[in-house]
């Protein structure tokens, strides 16, 4: 019976997106300036940006957040990533406008070809539409998108896309009711 042989592991075909001197300016700058315990949310985004993030106006970013490749980051306007969230986008990660991204939250674009016996990498885009909210400790994974306005209730796992308008949760995570919102006052 055939078995896994991670010694064969390659990823002679992965782009990283960026060269290795970009990449390596990232890492230094994520380790002495980024992940710093203040909230300098206009220097954050700043650093971002000139690594080829797209970030619309009023975007914070919370102390200890991981961003693997900022050149592979979208962001609209009034998006909040929460402390200690991990954006691993090996793949596109793209946030509507108004997204909330609660502390500890991964978004995973990643994972491996269960298949293969040499573990091969596998890699898609996440989307998170407008409105959304993504809470504490949840997990999306590759490929998924979130529907306008859904909330993913905390410790979620996500594996397949949900519709919008809902308050979604468990793991895996589905659809539980509707997401209503009142009247602004």
């Amino acid at each position: 019976m055939q078995t896994v042989d991670l010694s064969k592991f390659e990823n002679p075909i992965f782009d990283r997106g960026g060269g290795r001197s970009k990449e390596a300016l990232w890492l230094a700058v994520r380790q002495l300036l980024f992940q710093s315990p203040f909230k300098n949310y206009r220097l954050k985004a700043s650093l971002l940006r000139s690594l080829g993030a797209t970030l619309g106006t009023a975007f914070v970013c919370k102390p200890r957040v991981q961003i693997t490749f900022p050149w592979r980051l979208r962001a609209g306007n009034n998006c909040w990533i929460g402390e200690e969230a991990y954006i691993l986008n090996l793949d596109h990660v793209t946030l509507g406008n108004n997204v909330c991204i609660s502390q500890r939250a991964f978004l995973c674009t990643g994972s491996h070809d269960t298949t293969d016996p040499h573990f091969g990498l596998i890699h898609q885009p996440i989307t998170i539409e407008d409105g959304a909210w993504i809470c504490a400790n949840a997990f999306i994974g590759p490929g998924v998108t979130i529907g306008r306005n859904t909330i993913v209730s905390a410790g979620s796992v996500v594996t397949k896309d949900l519709p919008p308008d809902m308050i979604c949760g468990g793991q895996p995570c589905v659809p539980i009711k509707p997401r209503v919102l009142r009247d602004a006052p």
